[in-house]
């Protein structure tokens, strides 16, 4: 199948990263990573370099914290990137690492309980070793299962989210390239349209263009879920919008499809003034940087759902708000 060797190497150095004791992971990673990996991720961990950093910094605290971890994929994919020119193969998987928060991490208590922490991973492949990650995962989700609450209320659902609503987003098999290439231009569309906010038609209307009408945005904790356009439009679009002013125009470091799912990440997607006040707080005029996975499931020629990645915490300490920090002084009854 295409991509087979490479999706090959990812679902291998996965299962290993799960199974091997602890004291194994730095070999582990290098095993399967190039020497001069590098790695993204949400803050406060942003770019590591080599697997002995990536070991010491992400994953022995994670998997010291989260024990008996599993890793529970709703979307598993490869593609060419767009973004440069269609030569590079990435492979991303989405769903929930999942284990007994059985120890503190990042401040967070832990609660002895099951723990889900939402997350996003594209991974570059070269010559049968990963070069490059972006790994963004949802801390405050994780916040919230152990009854914090690092914001004000959010507009929109608060959830463990589940899977696509088709259930077929595992791409273990051969995709005919024509429906990657039809995913791949529903994105670029959507994209197209979200980068103006002046088509001068409605905010519902110039959704309508690119959306399906029950549409789903699977958003992160601090803002939510919401389902409809309608919804969506009430809940996350139309606040965001009216929230900030001088938004950048967008970049992707990678920007892929395969079958009717697809997606991308930048470092940072785009940067924005928060001139309304957002999420609750205040604005702060202050231009922040959003760093952004989005994964979509394209249904005919419009996207049905998306799954959302946003460093809320990266962009709050931008405006001088520390949200790990704040959370660790909460205080325990």
């Amino acid at each position: 199948m295409p991509y087979e060797a490479e999706k090959s190497v990812v679902l291998d150095y996965y299962d290993a990263l799960c199974k091997t004791e602890e004291s194994a992971i730095p070999d582990t990673i290098l095993n399967y990573c190039a020497e001069d990996f590098l790695w993204r991720g949400f803050h406060p961990f942003d770019e590591l370099r080599g697997a002995k950093e990536v070991a010491q910094e992400f994953w022995l605290p994670l998997r010291s914290s989260l024990s008996k971890m599993q890793r529970r994929m709703d979307v598993f994919m490869a593609g060419k990137n767009e973004i440069d020119g269609f030569n590079s193969v990435w492979v991303v998987s989405m769903g929930h690492l999942m284990g007994l928060f059985d120890n503190a991490w990042l401040g967070i208590a832990p609660t002895g309980k099951m723990a889900f922490l939402r997350y996003c991973e594209f991974s570059r492949v070269e010559n049968g070793k990963i070069t490059e990650t972006a790994m963004y995962f949802d801390i405050p989700h994780l916040m919230m299962q152990a009854g914090l609450q690092p914001f004000p209320p959010q507009t929109a659902a608060q959830l463990v989210q589940p899977g696509p609503m088709t259930h077929d987003g595992l791409m273990f098999d051969t995709q005919p390239a024509e429906e990657g290439d039809r995913t791949l231009a529903a994105i670029n569309a959507m994209i197209a349209d979200l980068g103006r906010w002046d088509s001068g038609l409605s905010l519902e209307d110039e959704l309508r263009r690119t959306w399906c009408e029950d549409m789903i945005w699977w958003g992160p904790s601090g803002i939510g879920a919401t389902y409809t356009i309608e919804r969506y439009a009430k809940q996350h679009a139309r606040p965001f919008r009216t929230s900030f002013t001088d938004r950048s125009k967008t970049k992707h470091i990678c920007r892929m499809a395969e079958g009717h799912y697809g997606g991308f990440f930048g470092w940072p997607n785009f940067s924005a003034r928060p001139t309304g006040g957002f999420m609750g707080m205040p604005a702060t005029e202050k231009i922040g940087e959003f760093r952004v996975i989005d994964i979509y499931r394209r249904s005919g020629d419009k996207l049905a759902e998306n799954w959302i990645f946003i460093d809320l915490l990266h962009f709050w300490k931008q405006q001088g708000i520390d949200i790990l920090a704040r959370m660790a002084e909460v205080p325990r009854t």
